[in-house]
């Protein structure tokens, strides 16, 4: 498969969330009903979304583990289901089992917030052969918010991006289908976060497609004291930060106004 990064426009792809879970921070419960998520892709299809995330476990601090047989039961007949809309598919999973079951299904794309650390997920990414995201988080979901500790966050998370990029390579994945995810709000404070995202051009200096997700999350909540439903502004304006920056794929709930975002964006850089 043609790998899903290139697209000869060079503008910024917008991954929308779509999360099979009870639990999710902000849209648990919403698209447990095969026929509910199905319509909440044809309305992300229509606003122009270029990937969709399909997840079946949350992330969010303190979620419950889920089985990967839970997780294959969640998402494999969102997959096949949405597969004939014809957009591209991110299954957003750390275990390989649901990795193979999900890109057997139709998915075209590996998000894995624990860049492929867990057990077989390497070895399964190499044989599937499709893009991967390898994101950064400082410990597990359950925990990862009660004490973040860096020494210098951007060179760390660089650090750490480079190993699992080489970890890749070693397993026979081509770096082609590599892209990378810096992890804003997994095991990071508010400061870590902006941190980041005043830095990303660095994580985009690497050479590998950035992802960027941080629509709605709890680091907007502090810089607004906003609830996770009205977070909708500060979302769309770390968006056009983390495109201004240079971030190739920016995940969000909120498809159609990010795309928005993303016209003036491409029209201003026109312009040059």
């Amino acid at each position: 498969m043609h790998c899903i990064y290139q697209n000869k426009s060079h503008s910024p792809l917008i991954m929308g969330i779509l999360n099979i879970t009870p639990d999710s921070f902000s849209d648990g419960s919403q698209y447990n009903n095969v026929e509910q998520a199905f319509e909440r892709a044809r309305q992300m299809q229509q606003a122009g979304v270029d990937i969709i995330d399909i997840g079946g476990e949350s992330t969010r601090p303190g979620a419950a583990d889920v089985s990967a047989e839970q997780e294959i039961e969640r998402v494999v007949p969102v997959i096949s289901r949405i597969k004939k809309l014809g957009i591209a598919i991110s299954i957003d999973t750390s275990k390989s089992q649901v990795m193979q079951a999900a890109v057997e299904a139709g998915a075209t794309m590996i998000n894995d917030v624990r860049a492929l650390t867990e057990e077989n997920a390497l070895q399964m990414a190499a044989r599937l052969k499709v893009p991967v995201c390898l994101m950064h988080m400082q410990g597990q979901p359950r925990s990862m918010q009660k004490v973040p500790d860096y020494q210098n966050v951007v060179q760390q998370v660089i650090r750490f991006l480079l190993q699992r990029v080489k970890a890749c390579e070693n397993a026979g994945i081509d770096k082609s289908l590599v892209s990378i995810d810096p992890g804003f709000g997994f095991g990071k404070s508010l400061s870590h976060n902006l941190k980041l995202l005043e830095q990303l051009e660095r994580i985009v200096e690497l050479g590998f497609p950035v992802l960027a997700g941080l629509s709605r999350k709890s680091m907007l909540g502090e810089i607004t004291n906003k609830s996770v439903e009205q977070r909708l502004s500060a979302s769309l304006a770390v968006a056009q930060i983390a495109m201004q920056k240079g971030a190739r794929i920016i995940r969000v709930h909120d498809v159609a106004e990010t795309i928005d975002v993303r016209q003036v964006f491409m029209a201003m850089k026109a312009l040059k």
